[in-house]
């Protein structure tokens, strides 16, 4: 099973909400940042939000005031609510973590620094 595990997604029309969720296993998630990342066809993984484990959350400016990430350290899981949903935010999402202590914008541009990705969740906003 992998360290993380993403569901959630599904078919939703615009100006809907959604919430994803990621279920971490395996790692000791007070020890590592979450990120969610979004990748739609023919275009470059983007980051999307991510909380440290001292619960600070970076969102992008994208999805600022529709998005928020939180975390459920007794459950190891995060979520990230998603509302006011728009045809552009239709992409696989994916959860990843790293082991640090902090996250930031710095982060979401930088995919390449988190170690452990789930499989993705299809998100579709469509009418």
């Amino acid at each position: 099973q992998l360290p993380v595990v993403e569901s959630g997604g599904g078919l939703v029309q615009p100006g809907g909400s959604l919430r994803l969720t990621c279920v971490v296993s395996g790692l000791a998630l007070d020890d590592y940042a979450i990120a969610w990342f979004r990748q739609a066809p023919g275009k470059e993984r983007e980051g999307v939000a991510c909380v440290s484990p001292g619960t600070i959350a970076a969102v992008a400016d994208s999805v600022e005031g529709r998005f928020t990430v939180s975390r459920a350290s007794t459950k190891n899981t995060v979520y990230l609510q998603m509302n006011d949903l728009e045809n552009e935010d239709t992409a696989v999402y994916y959860c990843a973590a790293e082991k640090q202590y902090y996250c930031s914008d710095w982060d979401l541009n930088r995919p390449s620094i988190f170690d452990f990705w789930g499989q993705g969740t299809q998100v579709t906003v469509s009418s």
